[in-house]
């Protein structure tokens, strides 16, 4: 969901923070490893499975289903998904700054991400059913 002015927002209508794919792989590429995020990946189950490209090291997570435990409050978090308004990942960030995290989202997402050609690990497509035997 976007206001009049382009800002992404969660549920409920809070703000939530974007980070740019230049930002993200400048912090990911830096020396310090605290100024690096945990990456979250929580696009929706078709658009994931059906994609062979993630951003490297990130840590897949249903949006529903968000599993704090796997995080740390210590260290920041960018949430990523399939929809260039940022949908997905707005409400699971808004879900996590309630809890306490520092999160933003990747703006435009891995479509942008990959689309600028940055660095992404491949993953398996998912494969067709063969067709029923014959009797």
């Amino acid at each position: 969901m976007l206001d009049c002015a382009g800002t992404p927002r969660g549920q409920y209508g809070m703000p939530v923070q974007r980070i740019t794919k230049e930002d993200l792989k400048q912090r990911l590429e830096s020396p310090d490893a605290s100024a690096v995020p945990t990456i979250l990946d929580v696009r929706l189950k078709y658009p994931y499975e059906h994609s062979t490209v993630r951003i490297p090291g990130a840590v897949r997570m249903m949006p529903d289903a968000v599993d704090q435990a796997k995080l740390s409050r210590d260290r920041d978090v960018v949430a990523y998904d399939s929809d260039p308004d940022e949908v997905t990942s707005s409400s699971v960030a808004v879900q996590l700054v309630r809890q306490g995290f520092k999160v933003s989202v990747l703006k435009g997402g891995i479509a942008d991400w990959a689309g600028a050609s940055f660095p992404v690990e491949t993953k398996s497509a998912p494969k067709p059913a063969p067709p029923p035997a014959k009797a």
